[in-house]
C-alpha cells in the first residue's frame, strides 16, 4: 500500500513541468528556511525547527535534482538571514529530509529506508560533533570521541528516522488527496 502511494504521488508530480517543479522546490526551500529559523525561539520554536525536514522530503519526491536544489536554497537563505542555524540544518534536519525523500522514492521498503536515513543523520551529527567540534548535543556531551555517544546517536537516529518515515507517509497520503490526477 505504501509503495503504491509513493509511486502515485511521484507520478502526479512527475507530470509537472520543469518550471513548476523549480518554483515548488524554491517555495519548499523558503518554507524549510522559515521552519528551521523558528529554532531561535525557545519552547515551541524547537518543534517548528524539527519540521524543516518535511519540505525536503516533499522536494525529493519531486526529483532528486529538485530535492538537492531545495537543500541548497535553504542553506543559502540560512547563511544570509540566520547564520546561527547554518551548522545544524545541513548536517541534521536537511540531510535527514534528503535521505528520507531519496529512500521513499528509490529504496521503497522500510527495512532499507530507515537504516539509510539513520546512517545519514548519524554521520551528520558525528561530523558536527567530532569533525567540527560543534556541541550539537549540548554542553553535557563533550566533543572528545566516545563509543557510547556514537552508539546513542545511532539508536536515536534509528528511532527518529522511523518517526519521520511515519510522518512522511502521512504527508504523502495528504498529497495524494490534494494533487490533481496526471
Amino acid at each position: 500500500m505504501r509503495k503504491g502511494e509513493v509511486e502515485e504521488v511521484a507520478l502526479k508530480v512527475g507530470g509537472f513541468s520543469q518550471t513548476k517543479k523549480l518554483v515548488i522546490g524554491a517555495l519548499l526551500g523558503a518554507i524549510a528556511f522559515m521552519l528551521q529559523s523558528a529554532g531561535i525561539f525557545a519552547g515551541i520554536g524547537y518543534l517548528f525547527s524539527m519540521m524543516s525536514t518535511a519540505p525536503l522530503v516533499i522536494a525529493s519526491l519531486l526529483s532528486l535534482k529538485i530535492g538537492t536544489m531545495t537543500y541548497f536554497v535553504t542553506i543559502f537563505l540560512l547563511a544570509m538571514f540566520q547564520p546561527s542555524e547554518l551548522w545544524v540544518f545541513p548536517f541534521t534536519t536537511g540531510l535527514l529530509g534528503l535521505a528520507l525523500g531519496v529512500g521513499l522514492k528509490y529504496l521503497r521498503r522500510s527495512i532499507f529506508i530507515i537504516p539509510f536515513a539513520a546512517i545519514c543523520l548519524s554521520l551528520g551529527i558525528i561530523i558536527l560533533l567530532y569533525g567540527f567540534k560543534f556541541p550539537i548535543l549540548g554542553p553535557s556531551v563533550t566533543t572528545n570521541f566516545s563509543g557510547v555517544v556514537i552508539l546513542a546517536i545511532l539508536v536515536f537516529s534509528l528511532l527518529y528516522s522511523w518517526l519521520w518515515q511515519f510522518v512522511s507517509l502521512f504527508i504523502i497520503k495528504l498529497l495524494k488527496r490534494i494533487l490533481p490526477r496526471p
